[in-house]
C-alpha cells in the first residue's frame, strides 16, 4: 500500500497490514492441484521474490536445507496421513550471505465429509528473535547448570580434605580438572618468601617442574598474580603470556593449551598463594565465568588455610606426642622387638597410647602397651608420667601383679580423674616363660612357628586408677609359653576397635593378619601396617608392640626345632606328631620317623592328660659321640611319672614299658618350674645293639622284638583313645 492509498483511507491499518508490519503472512494449499497461494508478507517471510514465485509449493522451500526439507515434507506427510486437523513447525532458513533465520508455520488441514484432505490454510511469521532469545535463555541455563555443578562438586570434595595433601588430591588428576572444570592446574602455596609449586595436573604442566620453587617476584603470571592480589584472564594463551614474559616462551608452545587464568589465593586477607587453570579451548572469559573463578579461587583458599592450620596443629600434637614415648627400644639379646605408633587424625587432639619395653636382670625383658582415658595434651602428659613410673617400678625388680598395683596406686595419687589401661608382661628370654597381667585391656596374642595364631586367655584386673579407688588392686598372674621362634603381640584397642562394627570382626582382621605376615618382628610390624592402615588413624591412636623370641634352629649338623601344644587344642596332639615325623624325613632319618611319632604321642598324652598346662615339645639331633634323635617335652608340673604295673586289660600305665622298649635312652629332669621328659633314638648300625638305659642310666636288660611290639600298640591304642577323650571334652 502506498501512502496515498493509506492517507485515502483515513489513516486506518487492515488486517493484511497489520500481520505484514509483524512480519506475517498467510498461505492457501489446495492439496488437489498442488498449488499454493501465498500473500506478499508470506513470500517476504519465507525469502521469496513475489515476481518470481510460481505458486508451486517445491518453489517455497528453495531457502532451506536439503536436511531441513525432509524434515518438514515428513511432519506435514504424518499430520495429513494420520488424520490430524492441524499441524505447527519452526523451520530453518539459510540465505545467501546472511545469518541464519527461524520461520513459525502453523496451518490447519480441511478435509471432506469422508475425511480427506483438500486443503490446508495457515500463517507463517518471522521467529528469528524469540528462537534467538529462547536459544540465548537455554545457553545462559545451561551455562548456569555447569557452573552451579563445578561450585558444589568442588565445595564437597575440598569438605572433606583435612591437610594439605588432601586438598591437592581433591584438585589433581582427572576427577579433580573435571570438577573445577579446566584441563591443567598449578597450585603454588607461598612459604618464606618463595612460592612452591605443590601440585601440576594436567598434560604437559610438567615443563614447569623447574619453577617448582622460585622466590616470590614479578616474570611469572602466577607471582604477579599473587603479589598484586588481582586475577589475570589469558583468552589468547599462549601468545599474550609470551608478550608480558618472554622468559616462559620456550615451554608455552610446548602445552596444548588455548586459555588460561591466574588466581590469586586469599583468606581472611592473608595470602596463601595462587592457582593456575588451563584450558584447551579459547575463552574469553565473560563476567560469569570469570565470579565462577574468582569464586573458586576462595573456595580454594578457605579448604587451604584451614588445612594449612591443621597440619601445623598436628604437628604440635604428634611432636608432644613423640616426647613422650621412648626415643629408643632397647635391644635385647634373644628376642627381636619392633614397635609402631599412629596418631588419630585429630587435630590436637592426642591420645595417651603407648609402648615401652623395659630390661631386667636374669635375662628378661618387661614389655606393655596401654591407653589413658581422654584425646587431648593432658592425657599425653599423664600418660608420659605413667610410663615413667611403670617403668621404674618394673625396673626394682617386682613382679608384674605388684608393678600395675603400684602404678594403679600413682595414677589415683595423681588425683587427675583419669584411669588407664593396660597389658603389662615379663619374658624369660632363655626359659620362654611369659607372666602376664592385664588392667581392664585387650589380652595379647601369640604366633607359633607353625603360623598360627592364639588368643591366650589373660585374667585380668580393673584400669588403673580405678582399681584403687574401689580398693580391688589385684591383677592376676597367668603364666604363658613362648618358644623360641614365637611371637608375642600386644596392642590397643584403637588397632580393632571402631565406632559402629564388631570388636570380634577387628580381632578376627588382626589375628589374620597377623598369621599371613612374616615372621620376623619388624617385618612384620610393617605387615600389620600396611594391612590395617585404613583402620589405624581414622579415630584413636593405636600403640603395637611385637617381641619375638629369637628362633633356636640349632646348627646344620645338630638342628633343632621347638612346638608348643596348648592342652585346649584337640588337633594340636596330632599336628605334633606329623611334624616330627616330617622333620625327621627332612633331616635324612626316616628310619626313625615312626618310632618318633609313637613316642612324641605318649610324651604328650602324659602332659595333657596329667598336668594343668600346656607343653613345649623339642627335637633335635645329638651328633656326639653317636648320631642320635632326642625328643624332650617341658611341663610345668613338679609331679614326675611313675613306673606302673598295669593288667592285661588295662589300656593305660604302660608308658614308661614303651619307652624302655623302644628309646635308646630316656630320663626325667627339672626345667624352671617344671620338668622335662626325654629320651633319645638311634638309628640302626653295627655299634647300635646295645641294652635299654632307665631314666638313671642303668641298663635294665632291654625288651625283645615282641615286647616292643606289644609296648607299641598299646602305646598306640592309648594315644589314639586320649586324643578321642580330649576332643569329647572340648
Amino acid at each position: 500500500m502506498t501512502d496515498d492509498e493509506h492517507s485515502a483511507r483515513g489513516g486506518e491499518i487492515g488486517p493484511a497490514e497489520r500481520l505484514a508490519m509483524n512480519r506475517t503472512g498467510s498461505f492457501d494449499w489446495d492439496l488437489d492441484t498442488d498449488t499454493i497461494d501465498v500473500d506478499d508478507a508470506g513470500l517476504l517471510v519465507l525469502g521469496v521474490a513475489p515476481d518470481g514465485f510460481d505458486g508451486r509449493p517445491a518453489s517455497l522451500l528453495r531457502a532451506l536445507e536439503p536436511a531441513e526439507q525432509a524434515r518438514l515434507d515428513r511432519m506435514v506427510q504424518d499430520a495429513i496421513s494420520g488424520g490430524r486437523s492441524s499441524y505447527a513447525a519452526h523451520i530453518r532458513l539459510d540465505p545467501p550471505g546472511g545469518p541464519p533465520q527461524w520461520t513459525h508455520v502453523q496451518a490447519r488441514i480441511l478435509r471432506r465429509a469422508d475425511g480427506a484432505a483438500h486443503r490446508v490454510v495457515g500463517i507463517v511469521r518471522d521467529a528469528t528473535t524469540e528462537v534467538t532469545n529462547s536459544e540465548f535463555i537455554l545457553n545462559l541455563a545451561k551455562r548456569q547448570e555447569v557452573q552451579t555443578t563445578i561450585v558444589q562438586r568442588t565445595t564437597y570434595a575440598l569438605s572433606r580434605a583435612v591437610t594439605v595433601d588432601d586438598v591437592t588430591a581433591a584438585l589433581t588428576g582427572p576427577a579433580g580438572l573435571g570438577r573445577l572444570g579446566s584441563d591443567g592446574l598449578a597450585l603454588g602455596l607461598l612459604e618464606s618468601g618463595s612460592l612452591n609449586l605443590i601440585a601440576l595436573s594436567g598434560e604437559g604442566l610438567d615443563v614447569f617442574g623447574e619453577f617448582r620453587t622460585r622466590p616470590l617476584e614479578r616474570g611469572l603470571p602466577l607471582a604477579e598474580a599473587v603479589q598484586s592480589g588481582v586475577a589475570r584472564f589469558v583468552s589468547e594463551f599462549p601468545s599474550h603470556v609470551e608478550e608480558d614474559f618472554p622468559a616462559l616462551a620456550p615451554y608455552l608452545y610446548r602445552m596444548p593449551y588455548r586459555s588460561a587464568c591466574y588466581l590469586p589465593l586469599v583468606a581472611q586477607a592473608r595470602s596463601l598463594g595462587g592457582m593456575a587453570l588451563f584450558y584447551r579451548r579459547r575463552s574469553r572469559f565473560n563476567p560469569d565465568e570469570r565470579n565462577l573463578l574468582l569464586g573458586l579461587a576462595a573456595i580454594v583458599a578457605q579448604s587451604l588455610q584451614r588445612a594449612i592450620l591443621f597440619d601445623e596443629e598436628r604437628e604440635l600434637a604428634t611432636g608432644l606426642q613423640a616426647t613422650m614415648l621412648p626415643r629408643v627400644i632397647p635391644r635385647i639379646e634373644g628376642s627381636e622387638i619392633a614397635v609402631r605408633y599412629h596418631a588419630a587424625w585429630s587435630g590436637r587432639q592426642v591420645g595417651g597410647d603407648w609402648y615401652d619395653v623395659i630390661p631386667l636382670p636374669r635375662g628378661r625383658v618387661g614389655v606393655v602397651v596401654g591407653d589413658v582415658q581422654g584425646h587431648d595434651t593432658h592425657a599425653a602428659a599423664i600418660m608420659g608420667q605413667l610410663r615413667i613410673a611403670l617403668r621404674a617400678y618394673a625396673g626394682e625388680g617386682h613382679p608384674p601383679a605388684t608393678v600395675l598395683a603400684r602404678a594403679s596406686r600413682f595414677l589415683a595419687e595423681l588425683d587427675t580423674n583419669r584411669f588407664a589401661t593396660c597389658t603389662y608382661a615379663q619374658v624369660d628370654l632363655a626359659g620362654g616363660t611369659v607372666r602376664g597381667v592385664r588392667a581392664g585391656h585387650l589380652g595379647p596374642l601369640i604366633r607359633h612357628t607353625d603360623g598360627r595364631v592364639g588368643r591366650p586367655k589373660l585374667r585380668g584386673g580393673l584400669p588403673l586408677g580405678l582399681a584403687t579407688v574401689f580398693g580391688e588392686e589385684e591383677f592376676p598372674e597367668t603364666r604363658l609359653d613362648l618358644v623360641p621362634g614365637e611371637i608375642l603381640v600386644l596392642y590397643t584397642d584403637g588397632l580393632v576397635e571402631q565406632p559402629g562394627t564388631d570388636l570380634e570382626a577387628g580381632l578376627a582382621e588382626l589375628v589374620g593378619a597377623i598369621g599371613s605376615g612374616p615372621p620376623e618382628a619388624e617385618a612384620l610390624a610393617d605387615h600389620l601396617s600396611e594391612q590395617l592402615w585404613e583402620r589405624w588413624g581414622a579415630g584413636d591412636d593405636v600403640a603395637l608392640l611385637v617381641l619375638r623370641r629369637s628362633p633356636d634352629p640349632g646348627t646344620p649338623r645338630a638342628p633343632r626345632i621347638h612346638q608348643y601344644i596348648h592342652q585346649a587344642d584337640p588337633q594340636g596332639l596330632s599336628d605334633a606328631r606329623s611334624a616330627v615325623g616330617q622333620t625327621l624325613v627332612d633331616w635324612g632319618m626316616p628310619e626313625l620317623a615312626d618310632d618318633a611319632e609313637l613316642l612324641t604321642g605318649e610324651l604328650l598324652v602324659n602332659v595333657l592328660l596329667h598336668t594343668e598346662g600346656g607343653a613345649v615339645l623339642t627335637l633335635e639331633v645329638l651328633p656326639e659321640p653317636v648320631r642320635r634323635v632326642r625328643l624332650s617335652v617341658q611341663d610345668r608340673s613338679s609331679g614326675w611319672p611313675r613306673r606302673r604295673t598295669p593288667g592285661e586289660a588295662a589300656t593305660s600305665g604302660r608308658g614308661l614299658l614303651m619307652m624302655d622298649a623302644i628309646a635308646t635312652r630316656w630320663g626325667v629332669e627339672p626345667r624352671g618350674e617344671g620338668k622335662a621328659v626325654w629320651c633319645e633314638l638311634e638309628p640302626a648300625g653295627p655299634d647300635n645293639g646295645k641294652g635299654r638305659n632307665g631314666p638313671n642310666g642303668d641298663d635294665d636288660g632291654g625288651t625283645g622284638d615282641n615286647a616292643g611290639a606289644q609296648a607299641r600298640g598299646t602305646a598306640e591304642r592309648a594315644a589314639c583313645q586320649a586324643e578321642d577323650w580330649i576332643e569329647d571334652e572340648d
